[in-house]
């Protein structure tokens, strides 16, 4: 008895070993990658202007009013910031950390209902997803809305399997309310349509109308608003343009219209869908039927015809989110994250080979690998005439990385396929990593790090900065200073009108300014820096590179 219970730690000892060392190796590059125009730099400046301010109710971006996104992200990464000064890697904590939460929501929530094996390949194909891991590793709101949503879905249909008017069913449902409560303050109401758009048609199409009698809905509403609707009431109350821009302007109008000119074909996702899914396409196009059919001889599954049928709603979701984006005016790439954590627990329920499907998500991403880097080397040579060390030196480790996870799951080394499966989640988890790293470092430049590391020298604490003809995103959280305006509105446009004359000046303006002042620096735009040499203005250049050219007044 002893000596199983001492093999029991051992075996618990080591899984837990196996989840830090992937935590270690999903964060292995955020100290290091740069700070990527323009999403990056924002969603690491208005935190900090947050924290700088000591206004933690209305998010400022600039010094100007910002209200396209609810403020949980720019919370947490203040919060942060305050134990942990600004840097790249406290930026991304929020964004990467609840990143690699969707990779242990999919494992915990196959586990739970179809067993160990199955929540080891869903695990093993949300991390070999080259889309999921890429942009879970940016600093977005997209990887904690995903977290949350997926929350809120996986507590839901846990909720629906659990035994009727139960404790478990319903803890399980609250819980789903209070995750949806964090999606919005994380990216707004879309999560209704979404999630409850999902429900809809679930009950539609099975003519089930069971699972809204399930809902809990006066306990469950009750915590969905004490959650989500102080900040909307108390951001409405002192700032009453806040609604209307909010709600109509990033809500409604960018789903109906293309004011935000983010304009694609509506087939746009598709391709992306495909990247992201190419490790275990084929896996995924043998689930979906028997999982939409949900047949009972999934271990632990709802079998019964009567019963709620968990991976048929995930499908639904899935395909619910990429047809709402698809048809939505305003289109980015990381808007169908939340498909893939549902998406890799589907195929994981159904694969009954771990080392088999190990080793097909390792082949795939070997050969996608050299696919991605091949492009990138020919990219680099013909539009630079150059490829940097540091990003053959990225590629390089990326491919090893691939070949190493390919040969880690052959049969022949005689490795258990969990321990196969696990090689194959680490090394995919560090090689797309590898070649993030490599874009950054490719010209053209992709961040203002190394051009305001050039101009730090000239800048004291009584230099008047600003920016003329564009906002370049990284520059703020890199100076940890905000900058005055100069002709330019962009995305600050509604900051702007809120606050007339607060953080922006006219060309006519600024040149005055610009020439009484002894201790300034100013980020131009090259067009209009170019011109305006031309024309005499004065200033000396310090420090330039694609998009940006840095002049000193002295």
């Amino acid at each position: 008895m002893a000596s199983e219970a001492a093999q029991a730690r051992t075996a618990r000892g080591s899984k837990w070993l196996a989840w830090l060392v992937l935590a270690v190796a999903w964060f292995a590059t955020s100290p290091v990658r740069p700070l990527l125009d323009p999403d990056e730099g924002r969603y690491a400046e208005i935190p900090r202007e947050m924290l700088a301010s000591g206004d933690w109710l209305t998010p400022r971006f600039d010094g100007l009013k910002y209200f396209e996104k609810p403020p949980l992200q720019y919370w947490a990464t203040a919060a942060v910031y305050t134990v942990a000064g600004v840097s790249e890697w406290s930026s991304r904590v929020w964004s990467v950390g609840l990143a690699f939460g969707c990779l242990v929501l999919t494992f915990l929530w196959t586990q739970s209902l179809y067993g160990r094996g199955a929540a080891l390949a869903a695990l093993v194909a949300l991390a070999v997803s080259p889309y999921f891991l890429l942009i879970g590793h940016l600093n977005l709101l997209d990887a904690g809305f995903t977290f949350w949503l997926t929350a809120a879905v996986f507590a839901f249909t846990r909720g629906q399997c659990s035994p009727a008017a139960s404790l478990a069913e319903r803890r399980w449902m609250l819980a789903a309310w209070g995750a949806a409560a964090l999606a919005v303050l994380s990216k707004g109401i879309v999560v209704g349509v979404l999630a409850g758009g999902a429900l809809i048609l679930y009950s539609l199409i099975g003519r089930d109308a069971r699972p809204w009698r399930r809902l809990h809905p006066l306990p469950g509403l009750a915590l969905f608003l004490a959650v989500a609707a102080p900040w909307f009431v108390a951001v409405s109350l002192r700032n009453p343009g806040f609604a209307t821009f909010f709600f109509v302007h990033e809500h409604f109008a960018r789903f109906l219209t293309t004011v935000h000119q983010r304009v694609e074909p509506w087939w746009y996702f598709l391709p992306l869908l495909a990247v992201g899914v190419l490790p275990w396409l084929v896996p995924l196009g043998r689930a979906v039927p028997s999982a939409w059919r949900e047949e009972p001889d999934a271990a632990g599954a709802v079998a019964a015809a009567e019963r709620f049928r968990p991976r048929r709603f995930l499908l639904i979701f899935a395909g619910l989110t990429l047809v709402f984006f698809s048809a939505s005016g305003s289109k980015l790439a990381p808007y169908i994250l939340p498909m893939f954590p549902p998406l890799a627990a589907v195929v994981g329920s159904r694969s009954t080979d771990l080392r088999g499907f190990a080793a097909t998500a390792a082949r795939a991403g070997l050969g996608l690998t050299v696919l991605i880097a091949v492009a990138g080397l020919i990219y680099s040579a013909r539009r630079n005439n150059f490829v940097p060390g540091e990003a053959l030196a990225w590629i390089a480790a990326a491919a090893a990385l691939a070949l190493a996870a390919a040969v880690l799951t052959l049969p022949r080394l005689g490795l258990a396929p969990a321990r196969a499966a696990a090689a194959s989640a680490l090394a995919a988890v560090l090689l797309w990593q590898c070649l993030l790293c490599a874009y950054a470092v490719i010209p053209p430049a992709r961040s203002a790090r190394a051009l305001v590391a050039a101009v730090r020298p000239a800048i004291g604490r009584e230099t008047r900065l600003y920016s003329v003809g564009q906002y370049r995103e990284t520059v703020s959280p890199y100076l940890g200073r905000t900058l005055t305006l100069v002709d330019y509105q962009g995305e600050l446009a509604f900051g702007l009108a809120a606050e007339p004359g607060r953080g922006s000046l006219s060309n006519t303006a600024f040149q005055l300014a610009w020439s009484a002042s002894r201790d300034a620096v100013a980020f131009f735009d090259p067009n209009i820096w170019d011109a305006w040499r031309r024309q005499g203005f004065p200033g000396r250049v310090i420090a330039a590179d694609n998009y940006t050219v840095a002049v000193s007044r002295l």
